[in-house]
């Protein structure tokens, strides 16, 4: 006899949800590995970020949705060949800890660059340039401890921020993922007091349900 536990209807509930989800279908039909894609491209187009000949780093690029974003946008289909020379000097660095299949035209590195080794080869893949934008969907294995789940958002965000300071002209942009709750406040904070201009944007892509938004810092402040 199979007992109902409020768990499986959860599942259920969330697998229904996904499978009608228009961003998922849409994914789909555009081949991009996830609906995360349209998270990235919202914000692009809304601030207009990502531009031909740019260097833009992936942090926590698996499954490699956004870096199918960035390259799509860095190397449209219909370009003009000044657009084509420009976007024969950017590139796209991906980093997760994860394995990702190849996208094309992506370097991928695997590893925590947190870790010295790991940032010297980041750092070589950049080839001594700095980045243009650098993007951060990186999220922690949440526990449930709010206190706890916190802590690991914010150490997160402080390693993302101190990136693009150490690695990121002093005109560019960061893109990270940040989660409403507690702990939002601080991490806004900590925004302010890297760059010249923060927005937070919730795309339509990111569900009613879920907390998550993205924080956008423009222009590096000096330090």
């Amino acid at each position: 006899m199979k007992i109902k536990t409020k768990s499986s209807k959860v599942n259920r509930a969330w697998i229904n949800d996904h499978v009608n989800d228009p961003y998922v279908k849409q994914a789909q039909r555009d081949g991009y590995r996830a609906r995360a894609a349209y998270k990235l491209k919202e914000i692009d187009e809304t601030l207009g970020l990502i531009k031909p000949g740019y260097l833009v780093v992936d942090l926590g690029s698996a499954p490699g949705a956004w870096s199918q974003y960035l390259r799509r946008r860095l190397l449209p289909k219909v370009i003009s060949q000044d657009e084509a020379n420009a976007a024969a000097r950017g590139g796209i660095i991906a980093l997760d800890l994860l394995p990702m299949e190849p996208v094309e035209g992506v370097t991928f590195l695997q590893g925590d660059f947190g870790e010295p080794e790991v940032l010297r080869r980041l750092q070589g893949a950049m080839g001594g340039r700095l980045a243009d934008v650098v993007v951060s969907d990186m999220a922690p294995n949440l526990s449930g401890i709010a206190s706890a789940d916190t802590a690991r958002v914010e150490h997160l965000i402080e390693l993302a921020i101190d990136f693009a300071q150490n690695h990121m002209k002093p005109q560019g942009a960061l893109v990270a993922k940040v989660f409403h709750g507690a702990g939002y406040d601080q991490l806004v904070k900590l925004f302010k007091q890297a760059f010249k201009v923060v927005k937070p944007i919730k795309p339509k892509a990111s569900r009613d349900k879920s907390s998550e938004t993205f924080l956008i810092g423009v222009g590096l402040k000096a330090r």
